[in-house]
């Protein structure tokens, strides 16, 4: 997808990154990210959850006047139909997941139970990414993140930040996070169009998590 595209798939977070004095640069948003891979009863794998809670920026922008009741908070119905507009761009930057299972690639079925919490200047978006056809898995492996670097996701350093729920005894999670991108490579990122997509090529800026069972 052209970096065009994907002002037209993410409106909301150009808006943002232009607002916050960012257009000149890559990344746009920041992304601290966790996951949690839903298995059901058969020990098939079913879902992944995914918690997005974007930088300060882009979540003061985006929620201006959805206070509609004046009470200072923003609630989580206040938020749906932010949440519904969010998830609803996801397939078009193909949910900036990809996942296998068994070393098979995967495809994913419509986003389900998403919703938006603001707390301490922080937008939250959390939301069920389910597969297409669930299955049992004796490896299940998933990558987060956005390979034109538009939008930065951070898997955060944490014991949650990849989990299992209800995974059969013995299934265990790896993480693997990219390195940090160095002064030069950041500055030439940041000094890139807009309108233009950055030069990425070598680069690793996808987190990849893989649960083996046994």
């Amino acid at each position: 997808m052209t970096c065009r595209a994907r002002l037209t798939a993410l409106s909301g977070f150009l808006l943002a990154a232009l607002v916050a004095g960012e257009a000149a640069a890559h990344p746009h948003v920041f992304v601290n990210a966790k996951a949690e891979i839903v298995f059901a009863p058969d020990g098939s794998v079913q879902a992944i959850r995914h918690h997005w809670s974007f930088d300060e920026a882009y979540s003061a922008y985006i929620t201006q006047g959805l206070d509609k009741n004046g009470d200072g908070k923003l609630s989580s119905d206040e938020l749906a139909d932010l949440a519904k507009i969010n998830v609803e761009s996801l397939p078009d930057v193909e949910f900036f997941t990809a996942a296998k299972l068994n070393g098979r690639k995967q495809e994913f079925g419509t986003p389900g139970e998403q919703v938006m919490s603001f707390d301490n200047k922080v937008l939250t978006l959390v939301f069920t990414l389910p597969l297409k056809t669930p299955a049992k898995a004796r490896s299940f492996g998933i990558e987060i993140g956005d390979p034109t670097y538009f939008v930065a996701f951070d898997i955060v350093d944490a014991p949650d930040a990849v989990v299992t729920k209800g995974a059969p005894h013995g299934c265990v999670v790896r993480v693997n996070r990219p390195p940090k991108l160095d002064d030069a490579t950041q500055k030439r990122l940041a000094e890139a169009d807009i309108t233009a997509t950055p030069d990425v090529g070598g680069l690793e800026v996808t987190t990849r998590a893989l649960v083996a069972c046994p």
